[in-house]
């Protein structure tokens, strides 16, 4: 098939934004090069927006708000239908441009990266087919509206993914919206624009601005005629964004950080929880904010918890995205590269046991962003890579002498955005389940589930994301009494 790059190339669409229904060129002359992180070579230059890309994005949008917000909730399903068919109908295309974009195995990108992200849109549309957007209090009507237009900034590491858990309850609430997509990962958010422009999105209902966070980013979360952001990315740049957003007092969502612990209890199946915990901390690399990468065990099983991580590691195949055995691609960029390489050494520095992996490639390897998936045991709770986020595969093991301690390590954290935790007594498992602080608790790894919401505790963000929390994010209340 085409590569994403030329076919992109091919319809234009690499040097220009989708704004008001049609593609633009941008008002500046700013770009940037996408890099191909399994070869380190330039695929493709993208424009960057500025201010008056964003005013123009921002215009169409509230233009658009009207007349989008009005709409039956069994017409803003429908258009959602149609995006849901087209990202399945061109998932190939979208899992290509994942691979070379961002180094996404791509097995794991047919299998995971696209299909996961269609279904936030299956999700909005089925659940626009039963919410009581009126609903009665006595005599009082509780109506939930739309609350604007949305800025939407999402993340390199799932690109595809975080546009959809964005743009599908969005829309379904009504909303519009203009989406500045990572310029790392320019690729696939281009394509979903073709698919929004195929589906028969409205003029301005979405539009897309490329661009950086300093510029684009700044741009949409102070701009006065933008009533939220919804932003997934690191707590630095959160906080930023609420300081932008402050003074237009609008409403802001943030999905940020995290460092999630993954309490495995003294009664847990270890041939099961450990392999299970070693390819939950490796999935995408580890390149994502609720990766459980503390693995919490008994003092006492430690070493046998060692040998089963090992051997669970040594499965990993790192290498060429593009071959159908490779289960782990690239690191996404060379600044994520260059941090990962950094903390791997910190772990050494503060002495704790390594297990497999360390610092540089694997020796196979002799160019591309490749890390070493990296297990270091016998970490303390005080360690810098038991507290700080590295957004790599480096797993933390940490030992507890009693299942109190457990809680309190797991607790002992800056963020709360995803947890887990194995055992076989299902009611001790709950109960600690209860007890950890954190915005989302997976038992005994559990399956996906599209509908549970998302989104963290302390400096893991506020809001949620996913199934209906998601899409009352973008919904406002308005009381109205005496209307019955």
């Amino acid at each position: 098939m085409t590569s994403p790059v030329r076919y992109l190339s091919e319809a234009g669409f690499l040097g220009k934004f989708y704004i008001d229904g049609e593609w633009r060129k941008p008002s500046g002359s700013a770009t940037a090069i996408a890099v191909n992180p399994a070869t380190e070579q330039p695929i493709a230059e993208l424009a960057l927006g500025n201010d008056a890309d964003v005013d123009g994005a921002v215009s169409a949008a509230r233009q658009a708000f009207g007349g989008w917000s009005r709409t039956a909730p069994a017409e803003r399903a429908a258009l959602l239908g149609r995006v849901h068919g087209l990202l399945l109908k061109r998932l190939e295309l979208f899992a290509q441009a994942l691979t070379a974009e961002m180094g996404a195995a791509i097995t794991y990108a047919r299998r995971a990266q696209v299909p996961l992200a269609a279904e936030h849109i299956r999700v909005a549309r089925d659940n626009l087919a039963t919410y009581p957007f009126i609903t009665a209090r006595g005599s009082t009507a509780i109506m939930r509206e739309a609350i604007g237009v949305c800025g939407l900034i999402t993340p390199w590491n799932w690109p595809l993914y975080q546009i959809t858990a964005k743009i599908g309850p969005a829309l379904a609430a009504g909303c519009t919206v203009v989406l500045k997509p990572s310029e790392l990962s320019p690729l696939s958010a281009l394509l979903f624009a073709e698919v929004m422009h195929d589906a028969g999105c409205p003029p301005g209902v979405f539009n897309l601005v490329n661009g950086t966070g300093p510029i684009v980013g700044a741009a949409l979360a102070s701009h006065p005629q933008v009533d939220m952001i919804s932003i997934t990315g690191s707590t630095r740049a959160g906080v930023l964004v609420a300081q932008a957003a402050a003074p237009t007092v609008k409403r802001v969502a943030q999905e940020l950080g995290g460092k999630s612990p993954n309490i495995i209890l003294p009664d847990a199946d270890l041939s099961r929880a450990v392999p299970l915990g070693v390819a939950a901390a490796f999935r995408n690399l580890g390149q994502s904010c609720s990766a459980p990468t503390r693995m919490l065990v008994s003092r006492l099983q430690r070493e046998e918890v060692e040998t089963l991580a090992l051997a669970a590691a040594s499965e990993l195949v790192v290498g060429d995205p593009l071959a159908e055995n490779t289960t782990h691609g690239p690191i996404a960029n060379r600044p994520q590269f260059e941090r990962v390489q950094a903390m791997i050494g910190v772990g050494l520095e503060e002495g704790a046991k390594l297990v497999i992996g360390g610092r540089g490639r694997p020796d196979h390897l002799r160019s591309g962003l490749y890390a070493r998936p990296t297990i270091f045991s016998n970490v303390h709770r005080d360690m810098r890579i038991a507290q700080e986020e590295i957004f790599g595969p480096v797993l933390s093991i940490i030992p507890y002498d009693s299942v109190e301690e457990a809680i309190e390590i797991a607790n002992d954290t800056l963020y709360g955005l995803g947890a887990h935790v194995q055992g076989s007594d299902m009611e001790t498992v709950r109960a600690v389940a209860r007890r950890i602080q954190s915005g989302q608790v997976h038992l005994n790894h559990p399956d996906w589930d599209p509908n549970a919401p998302f989104g963290g505790y302390k400096r893991s963000g506020n809001g949620r994301e996913y199934g209906l929390e998601g899409m009352e994010e973008y919904l406002q209340i308005k009381a109205v009494l005496g209307f019955y």
